[in-house]
């Protein structure tokens, strides 16, 4: 199971800059870095809540979850 990172896609969409978001939401731009690469091991609800209220998206819109052990064969 993985858990993916769609920052990067809405940032794109949304024409803001990690050095711009960062500043928006008060984090530095080394761990908004980490997390829009899907290196981070946790997200707080607090900055997940930020980073929606200015990319104007929903969670669902930056986090996805992919179950890898599914093989469309086995069905």
């Amino acid at each position: 199971m993985a858990i993916i990172v769609n920052l990067d896609v809405m940032m794109a969409k949304r024409k803001v800059s990690l050095n711009e978001l960062s500043e928006r939401i008060d984090i530095t731009p080394a761990n908004l870095s980490i997390l829009k690469t899907g290196k981070a091991k946790a997200i707080r609800f607090s900055t997940l809540e930020a980073i929606c209220r200015e990319l104007q998206c929903q969670p669902g819109d930056i986090l996805e979850y992919r179950d890898d052990d599914v093989n469309d064969n086995n069905f």
